[in-house]
């Protein structure tokens, strides 16, 4: 069960990837393809210490400068890492600003503490926190739109962890998919780990092939 603390939801996955990090060592298997936990902790350094490389992220004409700033990165001692990833932003980094860790980090840190833990083949579930949770949904409300704006169907998420379902309409189309799971599997199958999500999917058989047809990738 996770453990309850007055730190942001952003700061105690932090924590708890690094203890992970700590505990399974640079060589161990993560979700993100071709990555090891060694290349997994140097994104999260470079993302928030390097801006200049962090574009390679999301812009493809400077992916190759990103990659050649991670890769040195990684080539850290793998406990000078994890220290790097634990103790967080430099002072200068928009990262460091409370309301952006929180803004951007809190998914991006349950995600890939996710990407690690659940590359092993015994994983199960975290028991989290309801207002962890509500969240996890906020980010999914808000995100998945971008995120699944290639699947040509229409879109439902619902939520399944709260008392009554809540649904949120993410796409509009002819015919339509309900992807259903609680708020942490939604946003695993929105960013991409359609194969880690434990979810259920239902509706019209060609959306559903459509759906699973679909680049998923972030």
């Amino acid at each position: 069960m996770s453990r309850v603390t007055s730190k942001s939801w952003a700061q105690q996955e932090r924590e708890n990837i690094s203890d992970l990090f700590d505990e399974i060592g640079p060589d161990a298997p993560t979700l993100c393809e071709g990555w090891t936990t060694r290349d997994l902790a140097a994104h999260l350094v470079v993302r928030e210490a390097r801006p200049d490389a962090a574009l390679g992220i999301v812009i493809p004409a400077f992916s190759g400068w990103g990659e050649r700033v991670q890769d040195r990165a990684s080539e850290r001692p793998w406990t000078d890492l994890v220290s790097a990833v634990r103790t967080g932003p430099p002072r200068f980094s928009a990262f460091s600003l409370p309301k952006a860790d929180e803004l951007l980090n809190t998914g991006e840190y349950f995600i890939h503490l996710e990407d690690v833990r659940r590359a092993a083949p015994d994983w199960q579930p975290r028991d989290l926190p309801v207002r962890f949770r509500n969240s996890l949904w906020s980010i999914v409300s808000k995100r998945s739109s971008m995120l699944l704006r290639k699947v040509p169907t229409g879109v439902v998420m619902q939520r399944t962890d709260v008392d009554a379902p809540v649904r949120k309409t993410v796409k509009e189309g002819e015919t339509s998919v309900t992807i259903s799971g609680p708020a942490a599997e939604l946003l695993m199958f929105a960013f991409g780990r359609r194969d880690a999500a434990r979810v259920e999917i239902s509706g019209d058989p060609d959306a559903i092939r459509a759906l699973n047809g679909s680049d998923l990738s972030v």
